[in-house]
């Protein structure tokens, strides 16, 4: 029987993507995608699909027997600001669904595990300019206070009991396929919408916010490519920085105004401006570019281009 992989959170914003670039290079029937709901009913008639609670360990190890998975993806998390609202929900599900993947993993049950950080991990007291690889983190956000523990335990797993586990801290990500799911960085897939809709958006963080930012095909492709390495290759197994561009919403706004000269943003930061203010505003990735050759695509002038014609289209 052919091993398979299995996606869960495969409806997210990363995870739908992610689901049919695997699908591309290892079969549609190869790839399990799995979410609590079917919300996103292209994604589920597109292929094998479960519906899956990450939180239920039994669940998941049923799935994995069942269809022989041995490669784990786990998407499925509350973001930033979701998770500021809904704290023990975070908690509870950013970790425990962590855990029931690695264990399965510690078991034997699957043979590889990718899980997602984030630049949630850092915080006010981290260097803000080229943020190593190894510096000081200490998130003020729930969300980022699940990324670092889920690091720390990525590590100890492959440490204690030689888990193949791979992580990246993903920056913003931005996509026209997918909509954003409760971040503080959502602002820069909103802004297209609106900027075509109605030529103007009310931005929820300052104008001179700077944030790392990547377009959604970089984000995948690093996502594979970390994957597809050798595992001698992949020194750290806690997560590694990740890195494209670095923008504030004037800059965004003003890529928008070279294609729609009468877009207009104004400016009313919320509750989500102190978490962008707790985190850096540009990311040295220099490991990743070393241990499995990473490298970017897409500039800013490339993501509005993009996402504009993509967006004018639907």
């Amino acid at each position: 029987m052919t091993s398979k992989i299995l996606i869960i959170g495969a409806c997210g914003q990363i995870g739908s993507e992610l689901t049919y670039k695997l699908r591309e290079i290892h079969g549609v029937d190869n790839v399990i995608a799995s979410d609590i709901n079917t919300r996103k009913l292209a994604l589920v008639n597109a292929g094998p699909f479960v519906i899956l609670d990450a939180k239920n360990f039994n669940a998941i190890k049923d799935c994995c027997i069942h269809h022989n998975v041995k490669t784990i993806y786990l998407m499925a998390a509350l973001l930033s600001a979701t998770g500021e609202k809904y704290p023990m929900e975070a908690w509870d599900l950013n970790m425990n669904s962590l855990f029931h993947v690695l264990n399965l993993a510690k078991t034997k049950q699957v043979d590889h595990v990718f899980w997602p950080s984030s630049i949630a991990v850092f915080g006010p007291t981290t260097p803000k300019e080229d943020t190593a690889q190894h510096t000081i983190m200490e998130p003020s956000t729930v969300y980022g206070i699940t990324k670092q523990v889920g690091e720390r335990w990525c590590e100890y797993y492959h440490e204690k009991y030689g888990v193949d586990v791979r992580s990246i801290r993903y920056p913003g990500i931005i996509s026209w396929k997918t909509l954003p799911g409760g971040g503080t960085t959502d602002y820069a897939v909103e802004i297209y919408h609106e900027a075509l809709k109605n030529k103007a958006y009310e931005c929820f963080l300052s104008e001179d916010t700077e944030l790392p930012m990547m377009f959604m095909d970089d984000a995948i492709k690093a996502t594979v490519d970390i994957m597809q390495a050798d595992a001698d290759a992949i020194k750290i197994r806690s997560s590694y920085n990740l890195a494209a561009i670095s923008f504030t919403p004037k800059e965004i706004a003003n890529s928008i105004q070279e294609h729609i000269p009468d877009f207009k943003i104004t400016y009313k930061p919320d509750f989500r401006q102190a978490i962008a203010d707790s985190w850096p505003k540009s990311i040295d990735d220099t490991t990743a570019k070393k241990d499995w050759n990473w490298k970017h695509a897409f500039s800013l002038k490339d993501i509005t281009k993009e996402m504009l014609l993509q967006l004018g289209k639907k």
